[in-house]
């Protein structure tokens, strides 16, 4: 006999129809799968046999034939347990095959019957609840997950044997709606008023959370340079809903989300802080079945890469694509699959090698080989990408005895919310996708094209002619001249300015490196000295 069971497999963070046919036929004992799958899915039939024999039912020896259609799309995982289990009763004439219909089922079974949850539901229900709208049937741990896409049908078991008595019975048709719980949006974040001194590094840091901004702090050990960095998620934007989801569907998808964290739908952007040893697949993702890595998974966030110069070249080098793009395309013979990964980099680093170039009050004692070597860590397209460097000093004793917080991490989110506003409704009228109708969210001044951030930027006179000048006399890139630009048109939002004046343009200059061929009066050889405002 045959029957069909619906399904859905992941892909990146999408998912594609899957649809699981089984026949029963007489003849000598034998299971075959068929379709591309992978060494978990060909595992599926010990499970499966298992699991049935413990929940009661009866499995004649026979002839058994899976095929998992689309014959040519590659399947992983364990979610293909339970739509085969439902598939072979149904063959076997002890689960009706109608009441299959209209249903996508995805899960793992234990060899004792009980549903256990599997990665990526959240894709899946995004995908089915825009498709098909059929009735989702997931493990008791993923229902939650399944619950957060509106539009979805949901309905779960605990068991093998519960579910197919509430298929027999047609009370699956009705999914389970639980009451979804508060959600989360604030955390114990450090507050920014903590930081001791450091004023250019204040104001850069808010830059960046306005305009989305890469940044790169370089200074001394013990300066606060990770002090800096870790206290830019606390005057950053919420998430919308939407981001929101987006974010879940990523870390469903990379197997980061644990039931406690289901019943919480964080607003908090994700800060994302790796090892310096991070492997080049790990950073951007990959693997023989490729995975999210560490940019997809600080998407609509901040990844922090603290000692920067500590991380191989080849692995930052990975990171250009990714900070062009917003998106992260991971290749392979058989597919191609793409994670998104627009976030704001934010990198930490020491000027050389023993840590004090340019300090002032410590001599360095590195010699010129070692400065360039340390230096060519930081490729010039690279550096090219960070909007804003800045150089920190190490703040005096003196300082630090007698700190007062003057402003709270509250106090800049204000300002930040109101230039993210501002952004917002300059480029509401483009689109963000990228790629996908599910992956959008607003612009902002680091993000929007290039073609609109001109016109939007509304330079007055003055600010266009230092602009030129300054591009002609540092030779800055085409790349870096708009990186001016749209720095200047951030500083101009926290202003509350429609326009672009030449003050705007004379401190985002400021920011820009100037390649002088080594570490230079401000002893940064990671991107050379910075422009100073009368420069031009």
């Amino acid at each position: 006999m045959l029957a069909a069971a619906p399904s859905a497999a992941v892909l990146g963070i999408d998912a594609l129809d899957v649809l699981v046919e089984v026949h029963v036929a007489n003849g000598l004992p034998q299971w075959t799968l068929v379709g591309l799958a992978a060494t978990a899915v060909k595992e599926s039939r010990d499970r499966v046999h298992a699991a049935l024999a413990n929940s009661g039912f009866t499995v004649p020896p026979r002839r058994v034939t899976v095929s998992l259609l689309p014959g040519d799309m590659p399947k992983t995982g364990t979610s293909f347990d339970l739509p085969i289990a439902l598939g072979l009763l149904a063959a076997m004439g002890q689960l009706p095959t109608e009441a299959l219909q209209d249903t996508c089922a995805v899960g793992e079974l234990g060899l004792d019957g009980q549903l256990r949850p599997v990665r990526g539901v959240l894709a899946v229900a995004r995908h089915v609840a825009a498709t098909s709208g059929a009735l989702l049937i997931v493990p008791p741990d993923n229902l939650v997950e399944a619950q957060r896409v509106p539009g979805a049908c949901v309905t779960t078991a605990r068991t093998l044997v519960d579910l197919v008595g509430m298929l027999r019975d047609g009370h699956a048709n009705v999914a389970q709606r639980i009451a979804a719980p508060p959600r989360t949006t604030e955390r114990d974040i450090p507050d920014i008023g903590d930081v001791v001194g450091q004023e250019l590094a204040v104001r850069a840091v808010e830059i960046a959370a306005a305009g989305g901004h890469n940044l790169l702090l370089v200074g001394p050990p013990g300066a606060g340079k990770t002090m800096l960095a870790r206290r830019l998620p606390g005057i950053l934007p919420p998430l919308s809903e939407q981001e929101a989801l987006e974010v879940l569907a990523i870390h469903s998808v990379a197997g980061m989300l644990s039931p406690e964290h289901t019943h919480e739908l964080s607003l908090n952007r994700p800060f994302r802080a790796p090892h310096h040893s991070i492997s080049t697949a790990g950073l951007v993702g990959g693997g023989g079945w490729p995975r999210p890595g560490e940019v997809s998974l600080a998407h609509h966030g901040v990844l922090f890469l603290d000692e920067l110069s500590l991380f191989p070249r080849h692995t930052l080098e990975s990171l250009r694509q990714p900070l062009e793009d917003g998106q992260v395309v991971v290749a392979r013979a058989a597919r191609a699959v793409r994670f998104p990964s627009r976030f704001a980099l934010i990198a930490a680093s020491n000027p050389c090698p023993c840590g004090y170039a340019g300090c002032e009050d410590r001599v360095c004692r590195c010699s010129a080989a070692e400065l360039e070597r340390h230096r060519a860590r930081l490729s010039g397209p690279l550096a090219d990408r960070i909007d804003l460097h800045v150089h920190v000093q190490r703040v005096p004793p003196e300082a630090l005895a007698q700190h007062i917080p003057t402003e709270r991490s509250s106090d800049v989110r204000d300002r930040v919310l109101t230039a993210r506003a501002r952004q917002t409704a300059r480029y509401a009228h483009v689109s963000s996708g990228q790629g996908s109708a599910q992956l959008s969210g607003p612009l902002t001044n680091a993000t929007a094209p290039a073609r609109f951030v001109t016109p939007g930027a509304r330079l007055s006179a003055d600010a266009r002619a230092l602009l030129v000048r300054a591009a002609n006399r540092l030779a800055l890139s085409a790349r870096s001249y708009h990186r001016v630009l749209r720095v200047a048109r951030t500083m101009a939002d926290l202003d509350g300015d429609d326009a672009v004046g030449a003050m705007h343009v004379a401190e985002a200059l400021r920011f820009r490196p100037v390649d002088d061929g080594g570490a230079g009066e401000s002893g940064q050889p990671v991107g050379g000295t910075m422009a100073r405002v009368g420069d031009p």
